[in-house]
């Protein structure tokens, strides 16, 4: 979070991988999803008052289907670019899967109960979705397309679509075609509109490390189309402002927010201020250069940011983590025993082939990693009594680092610290692992501003361990912050859980400052 009420905020309002942000207004309340690709739940939702200050609420996809298929991380699949609207007073999100088509669900409530996924357009390559309801009853959605499906990219299609959502009623057209525009590439991530009595289409091209934000105009939904570029890095350090959403506040305002690619850090949201210029094209922000501050859209709202921090209550996690594939049922056990009722997350210390690498691990439970500096922290014991056990903190990307607990041949347990680079298939150590007396540790991470991290433990005692491990993006996702237990191939856990506590790790007091 990057404002207070009253005062200016600074860019990004969303210092994390929010990617591929839709944002709408309901009255005086502002609501935003973001891809979530192959991460489980999937479609995250935020609140805001201000456009500011934002909280996450809940999530729209508890599973991944074909389930089978996301039962391992596929963070190149999934959930891509969703669009939220408000119609007929239910909540609506449309997004492409690239490999199976066009789905939507909705609900009555931002908070659900959601329907079941829709396949509305079946098809490969078929991506960022948004629909639009008209004055006049009728109902329309216009897509992309992903290259690496379906051979096809820099255009835009549009359709007919029936008024509860449920079919396309025409075989669709291409109504921008980008190749026919000089100069234009990678034409993407449209969002539609009606102002003024134009169609309009909000769209960025040209990729997202160094392209623009593109805006489209026509009297007739199916063209032709006028196009402009209102949105470009210029002489900021805001490179390829990209994809986004325009809203409007109660009181006439207009914002737009949009993503920046920001290294490990993923795709992080921006705000800038908006309005419609005397020739009836949108102007955002500063005469179409991205705003480094400005004043708080609505003052006067609630200071909120999305959470990071957990005590685990109860043995539950809150709504920021995520696994990184479908989950499979008793990845978690509830308190128990002694510790009926406490605080702490026990992870169950689950077999598997791919113990050595963490980028193959369904079982990761990871939330974004903030922009730095910050500094993470978990506190964590190790009860799994089969050798070779272990459980950590990792930062997990195309690379990953961990640091955290190891159950050793003879029994004892080792404070290991490991690491893969992006082309090695198996983790090695990234310092000389020790002994552990009590099982337990306090595990950290300093993340710098240029996200290199710093581990270290301390168990009793601080220190440092291993190099500074350079945090890399995982595919479309940005680096993510990670809790994790496992343990060699073999059948069943390592250790029946609930007898006393054999098979598990539990974590306690989760903190970014």
């Amino acid at each position: 979070m990057t404002a207070w009420p009253g005062e200016h905020y600074t860019n990004p309002v969303l210092a994390a991988d929010w990617s591929d942000p839709d944002a709408i207004r309901v009255g005086d309340d502002f609501y935003l999803t973001a891809s979530s690709f192959g991460r489980v739940p999937g479609l995250p939702l935020l609140h805001s008052r201000d456009l500011v200050n934002w909280r996450i609420v809940g999530h729209a996809l508890d599973r991944l289907d074909p389930v089978g298929e996301f039962a391992v991380p596929r963070h190149d699949s999934g959930v891509w670019a969703p669009s939220l609207r408000h119609h007929a007073g239910r909540f609506w999100i449309f997004w492409g899967d690239p490999d199976r088509g066009i789905f939507r669900v909705e609900a009555p409530a931002v908070t659900g109960p959601w329907s079941p996924p829709l396949l509305l357009k079946e098809g490969k390559g078929l991506i960022d979705p948004c629909p639009l309801w008209d004055e006049d009853g009728r109902a329309y959605l216009v897509h992309g397309w992903a290259k690496s499906r379906s051979g096809v990219k820099n255009r835009l299609t549009g359709h007919r679509m029936s008024e509860d959502a449920t079919a396309l009623l025409d075989e669709g057209r291409v109504i921008v075609d980008g190749d026919a525009l000089p100069g234009w590439f990678t034409l993407e991530g449209p969002k539609l509109y009606r102002h003024g009595g134009w169609y309009w289409i909000f769209a960025p091209a040209g990729s997202v490390e160094t392209g623009w934000q593109g805006a489209f105009r026509s009297r007739d939904f199916f063209g032709p189309y006028e196009e402009r570029v209102v949105l470009a890095q210029g002489d900021t350090d805001v490179n390829g402002p990209h994809q986004g959403a325009w809203v409007d506040t109660r009181d006439g305002g207009h914002w737009f927010l949009h993503f920046q690619r920001r290294g490990a850090f993923g795709r992080v949201v921006h705000l800038q201020p908006m309005e419609w210029g005397p020739d009836g094209w949108p102007v955002l922000g500063d005469n179409g250069r991205p705003v480094a501050s400005h004043p708080v859209p609505v003052p006067g709202g609630p200071r909120e940011a999305p959470a990071t921090d957990d005590d685990f209550p109860g043995g539950r996690f809150g709504p920021q983590w995520t696994w990184t594939a479908n989950p499979a049922p008793g990845l978690t056990a509830p308190p128990g025993g002694a510790e009926a009722g406490a605080d702490g997350l026990r992870l169950v210390c689950r077999r598997t082939p791919h113990v050595h690498d963490l980028r193959r691990l369904p079982s990761v439970l990871t939330q974004r990693l903030p922009v730095g500096p910050v500094t993470v922290s978990v506190d964590l014991s190790l009860d799994a009594e089969e050798p070779g056990a272990r459980a950590g903190l990792t930062v997990l990307g195309d690379a990953f680092s961990w640091i955290g607990l190891e159950r050793a041949a003879d029994g004892g347990v080792l404070l290991v610290h490991r690491f893969a680079e992006q082309v090695a298939e198996r983790e090695r150590d990234a310092a000389v692992p020790y002994r552990v007396e009590d099982g337990r540790a306090r595990l950290t991470v300093q993340v710098t501003a240029d996200g290199r991290c710093g581990f270290s433990a301390a168990a009793p005692h601080a220190r440092a361990s291993g190099p500074e491990f350079a945090a890399v993006p995982w595919r479309w996702v940005g680096a993510q912050l990670g809790l994790f237990a496992a343990a060699p191939a073999g059948e069943g856990t390592a250790g029946p859980p609930g007898e006393d506590r054999a098979g598990l790790a539990t974590f306690r007091r989760f903190r970014v400052t």
